[in-house]
């Protein structure tokens, strides 16, 4: 039950004062707290009468009382051992005062020498100073430990002072002030949960932020009520044609405040670009926070996306998937996507370099002063990325991030469970921030938040998959305060996903030149050939491929000239020697009663169809075998200048046919490239990767 504000009090025994007993027994019940000292002075002169009749001739009485008097004193100053040091010392000086002027009035009498005169100063001035005491004990405008009723003392943290308190309806914040040299944050964490018992909340109420210019000081911030526990729907873009560099909003905390997350660097207030680790169990809403803030990357004007789930295909990206740029749905894809990834840092590098820019800024987005199209923003989203590195190489995306930030290329990789045998220690210190959902144990939540977030209070394995949503944000832009603080990330229905879609369809940009070529060079026709999913609502109904030309209105497709005809004219040759005219058969047009005679001649042919005219020119002439391993070394050196990284047969067709080579040749000469160590196996049929010549075996 609430104890009544001493306003309250105040005026309440003012009108009892007027209206029963009037102000005499006002004054009564204001004097009635300070009377204790004064009746305890009083009531030792009183006694010591007595006890001077009684004792005054008696020996052992006076052996007695000195005794009694030491033992009070002593007594008194073991029980104060655990009050204050200026209370323990006041008891015992009062204690010993009073005792020792008892047994002197017992035996010499009360007003013997100045024995008087001692009781009638000593007495009021000791009444007196417990009066002051008591009320320098009610100071309205100092915030100590004494304020929280003895918590901090129960809880093992006695000494420690509350310096400032910030009360909210639903959030109450402590800035504590701990004895220096005996406690330290990290002890304020540890009975964190003793703190939650005594309060009567959850564990996860309770948090504890060391301060970052002191070791003494604390903050303590309690949240007694779960202001999540509903499910938060998505609002809306919250920058909607906006630039990437705005904050990207995906949920909200338990105080209200929007969780937001940077994807780009901001070099006014010196942030580096995002590199996001994502983890959650099964049914934590990892993958429906991710469509959310994959949402809103999708509808600001400067920004690229390369996503990939070679685990579950469409049945996460799917709403997206018309407004991805290039979407890997399988493994063969999702690695061509990392190498072109790869490739497009050094390029876009060096285009940054060259127009003046030290990180990628929504500037470069625009058309430079030169008239070359800008650059949009590059975020490669890897969902399920655990099957990808598990067929691939743990360290397979360590060099990319270690490397894109200052290309404009942010990754995300998001799965399970990072642990050891699934991501290695180098690519979590690489990636830098993450977004933590609900996860199976304390040992799993050191994957994704460090030892401080944890000793804060962030207890993502308390949550498991019980509450859908539940996250922790550490990352890049985010203030250290909100490290340990819960958020639940929007809740986006597939409706509001293919709005999304369909209304920034005009918004989003398109690819610009620069990383298109690189990644065209590196991996070829995974990139340029790649699959493009139609709008919802649209009449495409199957998917639609596009080569990197797409992005470029003034493109128009070239003929082959007199002498590329020539180049290729075995192919020709072969097409029409080929050139079969058949006719369909069908049972139902056979007569079962007439036989068909073989040795009767063949109708006269009524229509011939030409599939190829041979061209007319030039014959080519056969090279030599050694001439011909000579132009596949050339061939192989010029693929590697441009840039690529995966070749095959098909590709040294395109070059070798000419020389009157064919497949089973250039196949023979791949086999001897792997022999040598130019060509290393991808896993992939008829996919191999360029290995340089100082690295080869």
């Amino acid at each position: 039950m609430s104890q009544p504000a001493p306003e309250q009090l105040h005026e309440e025994h003012l009108r009892s004062a007027h209206g029963g007993g009037g102000v005499v027994k006002y004054l009564l019940h204001r004097v009635k707290p300070h009377l204790p000292p004064w009746l305890v002075g009083a009531g030792t002169g009183l006694v010591s009468l007595p006890a001077h009749y009684y004792w005054a001739d008696n020996a052992a009485a006076t052996a007695g009382l000195t005794l009694a008097s030491v033992a009070l004193t002593g007594v008194t100053w073991w029980a104060g051992r655990s009050t204050s040091a200026q209370r323990r010392l006041h008891s015992a000086i009062t204690v010993a005062a009073g005792t020792s002027w008892f047994t002197a009035a017992a035996i010499a009498g009360p007003a013997a020498g100045p024995l008087g005169g001692l009781y009638f100063m000593g007495a009021p001035a000791v009444a007196l100073s417990w009066n002051i005491r008591q009320v320098l004990r009610r100071n309205p405008d100092a915030t100590s430990a004494g304020g929280d009723g003895g918590l901090l003392e129960k809880v093992g943290l006695a000494k420690t002072q509350i310096t400032r308190s910030d009360v909210a309806p639903n959030k109450a914040t402590f800035d504590l002030q701990l004895p220096r040299g005996e406690l330290t944050p990290d002890d304020v964490s540890k009975v964190a949960p003793l703190l939650a018992s005594a309060l009567d909340v959850p564990k996860t109420a309770i948090r504890v932020i060391p301060d970052p210019d002191s070791a003494s000081r604390a903050q303590l911030t309690v949240v007694p009520l779960d202001l999540l526990k509903n499910t938060v729907p998505y609002p809306g873009p919250s920058h909607p044609g906006g630039s990437i560099a705005a904050p990207v909003a995906v949920g909200i905390y338990e105080d209200g405040t929007v969780a937001v997350l940077y994807f780009p660097g901001d070099p006014d207030a010196a942030r580096n670009a995002m590199h996001l680790l994502i983890m959650g169990m099964t049914g934590s809403g990892k993958s429906e926070g991710g469509m959310t803030a994959l949402a809103e990357v999708l509808s600001r004007r400067d920004a690229i996306v390369w996503a990939s789930d070679p685990a579950k295909a469409e049945q996460t990206l799917g709403p997206l998937l018309p407004a991805i740029d290039w979407a890997a749905l399988d493994m063969k894809s999702t690695k061509a996507m990392i190498e072109a990834i790869k490739a497009a840092i050094p390029a876009r590098t060096a285009w940054l370099a060259k127009y003046g820019y030290k990180q990628w800024v929504p500037e470069c987005a625009e058309t430079q002063a030169d008239g070359s199209p800008g650059m949009p923003y590059l975020i490669g989203w890897f969902e399920e990325a655990a099957k990808t590195i598990r067929e691939t190489d743990e360290d397979v995306f360590t060099g990319i991030a270690q490397e894109a930030r200052s290309a404009g290329v942010t990754l995300v990789v998001s799965l399970q469970r990072a642990s050891a045998n699934q991501v290695s220690t180098d690519t979590r210190a690489s990636l830098g921030s993450s977004w933590c959902y609900g996860v199976r144990n304390d040992r799993d939540a050191g994957f994704a938040l460090d030892d401080e977030v944890l000793d804060a209070g962030a207890a993502p394995h308390l949550w498991k998959d019980k509450k859908p949503g539940y996250c922790y944000l550490v990352a890049n832009g985010i203030p250290e305060t909100f490290w340990a603080t819960p958020a639940r990330s929007y809740l986006t229905p597939r409706e509001h996903l293919d709005w999304v879609v369909l209304t920034f369809a005009e918004t989003r940009p398109a690819l610009d030149p620069v990383t298109a070529e690189a990644a065209a060079r590196a991996v070829g026709r995974h990139f340029t050939q790649r699959t493009r999913y139609p709008l919802p609502g649209t009449t495409d109904a199957q998917p639609r491929e596009t080569a990197v030309t797409d992005n470029d209105p003034d493109y128009e497709p070239q003929q082959p000239n007199e002498e590329e005809k020539d180049d290729y004219a075995d192919e020709y040759e072969r097409q029409e020697a080929h050139a079969t005219a058949v006719a369909p058969f069908d049972e139902d047009d056979q007569d079962e009663e007439h036989d068909i005679d073989p040795e009767r001649e063949l109708p006269e042919a009524t229509h011939v169809v030409q599939f190829a005219e041979p061209p007319q020119g030039r014959r080519r002439e056969r090279i030599s075998p050694a001439r011909a391993r000579q132009v596949m070394e050339e061939i192989l050196d010029e693929f590697e200048a441009e840039g690529r990284t995966i070749v095959g047969p098909r590709d040294f067709m395109e070059h070798c046919d000419r020389h009157g080579r064919g497949r089973s040749w250039v196949s023979g000469q791949v086999a001897d490239f792997i022999l040598a160590g130019r060509l290393a196996e991808t896993g992939e049929p008829g996919e191999y990767r360029i290995v340089r010549d100082d690295q080869a075996a």
